[in-house]
């Protein structure tokens, strides 16, 4: 089993590894005229120097909050009933092992991706075939190489923390900090990147092309390099610490729900189990990257990258199978139930399996070919108004089927496995992360390769090009999103299950006033925390379009192509306001579970937990959604229906999109690590609730005796 995890994490960095030589042995010098590669050059550095450089800010700053979180479990998490250990440490340790890891993931996926664009877009110059190629292998260096790291951080945890610890449940309980140090991480990447690119989104489409009338990516927009910038930030690094928490929580709550059964815990092939499925997952997705082609007289590279989801879910049903038959035992009792390997083998393969539904039903609701996106399209025709009242409904109609596939999951998965049915569904979902995370890093790739060959003076057909790839990167984004949400549900729930069992909580009494009052205050705080995160978009794009609005009207001769914007300054203010916006919502989401815990105790945590899983898996679909929804709509306009570009049909549209970008890449997306980062908190921190929590009410209890 050891041997088989590490072979398969070992495989997932070699393949990274492979790809991104690959990716860098393209040469931009000879791809053009002298003047054509000096600029490729120039723009392609300033991109990855400004992604860089808000990256280094942003870590410097999460590296001193995860610092001081770590001291603060060292000293909160000790259990005084085991004097002779110190749950604390091991706590700290993982924490710091996990939020490491996921800033590496995120740090070396971003090299990549900003190396990866220009070659793009040099290598659309040969044709389409060859750019989507690039595109592809630069989104795989951070697919493989995130799930590398992320399987090869757990399975070394455990085998090190094993040589200390040698009850199985409190080991795992142990590894749990792993997953909440990536989850921490991935707070401040998604929202920090979320405001960060949507700011710069915003500034750039408001000035530029409605209030200018200049293209998409036209050099002379002095926003443009900090729209290309965030679009790295956004989707590259916040995404990959999204989902790299994704795989660490989930997999977390499968070791602790797991270990919790004798069965499993004396074997240790069932015991790592949770591990291997993610691990298989790697020779499985790599093995499906072999069919990612496209032809050279293709039209759209959608069909391409929808392939790929459809093979690695097959391919993975099968691996399962033969997996589970090998390591899991015949059958074991987790409290009352009795539970069979068919019963898991199932719930793995139903959480595959909704994850694929959950991405061709996004797919439908917000790409262009089909009738939603097309109406919001002709919506646009008598307005902004009207543009805008029909994605707010596309996006809450699109919420309905995922949540009755997660629904239909979870019950499936409780019926025959338990809790532990629960975790594996998630760990089943997020099985294919590689190449899930591949297509979706594909996207911001094809778009900065696209504005990139604008800014470049580059010949139209190369624009076209990137063009026909980058609007496959927007329909697969907004799948990614939609997997990304359902996976941080399942995930969540996964942990609401190992918290309940941690602190020996076997049911739930809605009716409780205790229980009743956290679900209702759980249920708010997605709501809050969506509103703080549009907030600080709006309060961001508020200064990006002043100094917008100020280099046009200071500097007449960048209309005239005589005078180069100010770049740098752009840059500057979408990553200050980035860093300074993304504090409260990490300190909401991080505090608000430690203070439920801390005054009224684990049933209080209990039931805002449950509040907060169900309205954020609502208002995260249906904002990202709605957002995709009038992004494809604009875009859908821009072929040349109702008018084509200039028309009013085609403002409306633009205006519809600006409204939407907070909500498909900021507020939609971070609210996968409300629901994780709060289940996975309230799981570490559950001895500190059953020690010290409760505390305002027995003082209540104390004063009325």
């Amino acid at each position: 089993m050891i041997i088989l995890v590490f072979s398969c994490a070992a495989l997932a960095l070699i393949s990274a590894a492979f790809f991104a030589w690959q990716v860098n042995k393209i040469s931009v010098d000879g791809s053009g005229t002298p003047e054509e590669v000096k600029n490729l050059k120039r723009i392609s550095t300033a991109i990855a120097q400004g992604a860089m450089a808000f990256l280094n800010r942003q870590y410097l700053f999460v590296s001193i909050f995860a610092a001081c979180f770590a001291v603060f479990m060292f000293f909160f998490l000790d259990d005084p009933k085991t004097n002779d250990f110190n749950e604390g440490l091991f706590s700290a340790i993982a924490f710091a092992a996990g939020a490491l890891t996921s800033s590496i993931c995120a740090y070396f996926g971003m090299l990549i991706a900003t190396v990866g664009n220009v070659r793009t877009t040099v290598a659309a110059r040969k044709g389409i075939g060859p750019a989507f190629t690039v595109a592809f292998r630069s989104g795989a260096v951070m697919g493989f190489g995130l799930c590398g790291f992320a399987v090869l951080g757990l399975i070394g945890i455990v085998l090190v923390y094993g040589r200390f610890i040698h009850e199985p449940l409190l080991l795992m309980e142990m590894v749990a900090g792993f997953g909440l140090g990536g989850s921490t991480v991935a707070l401040f990447a998604r929202v920090g990147g979320g405001i960060y690119t949507k700011a710069a989104d915003v500034g750039a489409d408001l000035v530029g092309k409605v209030e200018q009338g200049i293209p998409e990516d036209d050099p002379r927009n002095p926003a443009v390099i900090a729209d290309n910038v965030g679009d790295n930030v956004g989707d590259i690094a916040g995404m990959g610490a999204d989902l790299f928490g994704s795989c660490a929580e989930g997999t977390c709550a499968a070791l602790v729900i797991g270990a919790s059964a004798a069965a499993i815990a004396g074997n240790q092939n069932a015991l790592l189990f949770p591990i291997l499925i993610p691990a298989i997952g790697i020779p499985v997705c790599l093995v499906t990257s072999f069919f990612a082609r496209m032809s050279p007289t293709a039209t759209s590279a959608e069909p391409a990258l929808k392939r790929q989801l459809l093979i690695s879910t097959v391919l993975m049903t099968v691996a399962v199978y033969f997996i589970a038959q090998w390591a899991m035992v015949d059958s074991f009792k987790l409290g009352e139930l009795t539970i069979t390997r068919n019963g898991v083998i199932i719930s793995i393969l139903t959480g595959l399996w909704s994850g694929l539904l959950i991405g061709y039903v996004t797919e439908f609701y917000t790409s262009h070919s089909y009738r939603p996106t097309r109406e919001l399209a002709d919506s646009s025709i008598t307005g902004s108004a009207t543009n805008i009242i029909y994605g707010l409904a596309v996006g809450y109609e699109s919420a309905v089927i995922p949540v009755l596939a997660v629904t239909v999951t979870t019950y499936t998965a409780w019926s025959l496995a338990g809790m532990y049915g629960i975790a594996m569904a998630a760990i089943g979902m997020i099985s294919t992360l590689a190449i899930g995370l591949t297509i979706d890093a594909y996207g911001p790739v094809a778009d900065n390769a696209g504005g990139i060959a604008e800014m470049s003076g580059l010949e139209s057909d190369v624009r076209k090009r990137t063009d026909l790839l980058d609007d496959a990167g927007n329909t697969t984004a907004a799948i990614g999103k939609g997997f990304a949400i359902g996976s941080a549900f399942l995930t969540a729930l996964a942990l609401f299950a190992a918290f309940l069992t941690r602190v020996n909580v076997q049911s739930l009494n809605l009716l409780s006033p205790l229980v009743f009052a956290g679900t209702m205050v759980g249920g708010a705080l997605p709501f809050l925390f969506t509103a703080n995160t549009i907030k600080a978009v709006g309060r961001a794009a508020n200064q990006m379009i002043e100094e917008v609005r100020r280099q046009f009207r200071t500097m007449p001769g960048i209309m005239e192509g005589t005078q180069l914007p100010d770049y740098r300054r752009c840059v500057a203010i979408s990553t200050t306001a980035a860093l300074r916006q993304m504090v409260f919502p990490g300190v909401l989401v991080m505090g608000s579970p430690i203070l439920m815990g801390l005054l009224f105790g684990v049933e209080a945590v209990a039931g805002l937990l449950a509040g907060s899983l169900i309205s954020g898996l609502v208002l995260a679909l249906s904002s990202s959604n709605s957002g995709g929804a009038w992004d494809n709509a604009k875009k859908y306009i821009e072929t040349g229906v109702h008018g084509g570009k200039g028309s009013g049909a085609h403002a409306a549209a633009v205006v519809g999109d600006t409204v939407g970008d907070p909500f498909k890449d900021t507020s939609g997306p971070s609210l996968n690590i409300l629901m994780k980062l709060m289940a996975i908190l309230s799981l570490v921190f559950a001895p500190f609730f059953v020690s010290y929590g409760g505390i305002l009410l027995k003082y209540i209890s104390h004063s009325g005796q």
